[in-house]
């Protein structure tokens, strides 16, 4: 057992307070409740090096975890690594939107967050970010020679790609609709997610400490106490000062490299400047409002564009969906509606058979089906339109559609 390790796993009573904690407390790190993303479970990741283990006071993990939901941490700045590794095949970009549940399109802007930030689905990242309070963030994606920006300054909400010069507004009381698609960017929106589904399936632990980022922190280890999930283990790094989760590991249960890793290689907590949060249009820049209506920049004026995000609440998602199992074995499951499973042959053309060929063609009592696999996410299409989905082995989406059936 690690120095700082507790037995001590929470229940049911202390994870409903711990909940209720986080619901109250404000989410200021980054900006990602004004965007659009369907991706809940894309993985960013740095590979940071701890430094050392600094000797800190004893702590048990249900006061870790109250310390996470009680941080009240709303200036900072800082550089955060991410790298993704869910083992999918180089496809050109499509990999991201099979992921996200994008569709790739040739309209819209390349500057719009729904679709730039699914980048994050796969490689390494480097992130600026930046934070005034809840009505003030910045995230920007470094990338070769270019850089994407996300801002958000009060009402307004802008997204700017460089390489495009292209430029997203909407407005954050809008696009904050949409907060249920929301896409984790560092390691307190990744350990929000973990730590607010905490069961009585979960085991959570303090793992001893670590440095990141020059700052002393503790580690919380989570793990499934159920077999048949892909998931192997949380590592969060926790700052031992302030609660902010500093680093988010994750493992799968097959082993080998982390699939999901992010975190901070530099932060400050001092007010970030001012202006970090100011943005105008540069001149010739072509601006789309939510998506629609385009329209090339004047001049710049230093006057906060006029016109406010007025899209579709979005999809409703499939009709008729539902949980089997639970905890870490929850499998989602739908009706497409759609007979014959994955297209092929003649009636699915080219892209029919290759899709097909990424999968593995299983059967049992449901009948036949392919199931597609990443080293988190797995999924099952049936020959005759069904879908199950979750963090489970292949096997577990078999049991599931049989028993289903």
């Amino acid at each position: 057992m690690a120095p700082y390790e507790s037995d001590g796993n929470t229940g049911a009573e202390e994870v409903e307070d711990l909940r209720s904690g986080r619901r109250k407390a404000a989410r200021y790190v980054v900006p990602v409740a004004v965007v659009g993303v369907a991706a809940a479970t894309i993985g960013l990741v740095p590979a940071l090096a701890d430094s050392g283990d600094p000797d800190l006071p004893k702590i048990t993990a249900q006061q870790l975890i109250e310390k996470i939901a009680k941080s009240d941490v709303e200036q900072l700045s800082g550089t955060v690594k991410v790298t993704t590794d869910l083992g999918l095949p180089d496809l050109g970009g499509l990999e991201n939107s099979l992921v996200s549940g994008a569709t790739p399109s040739g309209d819209g802007s390349s500057a719009d967050p729904t679709s730039k930030l699914t980048e994050l689905a796969a490689g390494t990242h480097t992130l600026r970010v930046a934070a005034d309070g809840p009505d003030r963030q910045k995230l920007s994606l470094i990338e070769n020679a270019a850089e994407y920006s996300l801002i958000h300054n009060g009402k307004d909400v802008w997204g700017y790609d460089s390489k495009s010069n292209e430029v997203y507004h909407g407005t954050a009381d809008e696009a904050g609709k949409q907060s249920e698609h929301e896409v984790p960017a560092t390691p307190k929106d990744f350990a929000d997610e973990v730590l607010k589904s905490v069961d009585d399936t979960t085991s959570v632990t303090v793992d001893g400490t670590a440095q990141v980022a020059g700052r002393d922190a503790y580690k919380l280890l989570v793990k499934p106490k159920q077999s048949g999930t892909t998931v192997g283990a949380i590592s969060i790094a926790v700052d031992a000062k302030t609660g902010l989760p500093l680093k988010f590991t994750l493992t799968p249960s097959s082993g080998g490299a982390a699939v999901v890793d992010a975190g901070f290689t530099q932060v400050s907590f001092a007010k970030p400047a001012a202006s970090t949060f100011d943005f105008t249009p540069p001149k010739g820049a072509k601006v789309t409002e939510d998506g629609h209506a385009e329209k090339t920049a004047p001049a710049p004026s230093g006057k906060p564009g006029e016109d406010f995000l007025k899209g579709d609440e979005g999809s409703k998602g499939f009709d008729g969906s539902k949980v089997i199992g639970e905890g870490w074995n929850a499998i989602t499951t739908f009706d497409t509606g759609s007979k014959g499973g994955v297209p092929s042959g003649a009636a699915g053309g080219d892209l029919g058979g290759f899709l097909g060929s990424l999968g593995d063609q299983v059967s049992g009592k449901f009948g036949k089906g392919t199931v597609f696999s990443t080293r988190l996410i797995n999924a099952l299409i049936t020959d005759d339109g069904k879908v199950y989905v979750g963090a489970v082995t292949k096997n577990a989406l078999v049991d599931a559609a049989n028993t289903g059936k």
